[in-house]
């Protein structure tokens, strides 16, 4: 298993230590999911730059990359309903999107036509995870005793600052969760629709 493929699946890995993380009870939990969150993020990052560097790309990649994207991102996203620092229904467009768009790449594979990812979609896949970063972010502060308190206590817009850049975050994922999606369906329409 090449380098690309080993961080692939250590994004696995830290989904399921951030997961314990976040829902553990001990000291620093949440700044502690912050930390898995973000390397995974980082792997993410990571093992394409360096298969299209070196050539490394491969089928089991090429599969499991996405898939584990997918799970990272949305496990946080449930973690966040459990959690109460994001509406359900948010969540709903963002999983259901995923899962829509999932099925249309396996529809397209069963006709032999590859499906590359947009432009639109990695700035999608940006701002879900800047929202979950900035989410846990919001979590963690009050664990970082006097700092998080003097972070917090800066107010915008009325309100402490990062409850208004958590809302916004959350709002823009969703929206070009949404726009991305339709936008990918309804280009590749033949797909699904053939002839009609």
């Amino acid at each position: 298993m090449n380098l690309p493929n080993r961080l692939t699946v250590s994004r696995f890995a830290l989904t399921g230590l951030f997961w314990v993380a976040v829902f553990a009870q001990f000291p620093g939990n949440r700044s502690c999911a912050l930390v898995l969150f973000g390397l995974a993020s980082l792997t993410d990052y990571l093992d394409g730059k360096i298969a299209r560097e070196r050539k490394l790309i491969t089928d089991f990649g090429a599969l499991m990359d996405p898939l584990a994207d997918k799970i990272l991102t949305c496990s946080a996203f449930i973690a966040f309903i459990e959690l109460h620092r994001i509406e359900a229904w948010m969540v709903a467009v963002i999983v259901g999107r995923e899962l829509a768009i999932t099925g249309l790449r396996l529809l397209a594979a069963s006709k032999q036509v590859v499906l590359a990812a947009e432009r639109l979609g990695k700035h999608k896949t940006i701002s879900q995870i800047t929202t979950i970063l900035v989410t846990l972010l919001a979590m963690s502060l009050p664990e970082w005793g006097d700092a998080g308190h003097l972070v917090v206590s800066f107010a915008l817009l009325g309100r402490p600052w990062i409850g208004t850049l958590e809302q916004a975050t959350q709002w823009l994922a969703v929206t070009l969760t949404l726009y991305s999606g339709a936008t990918y369906l309804w280009r590749n329409r033949h797909l699904y629709l053939g002839d009609m």
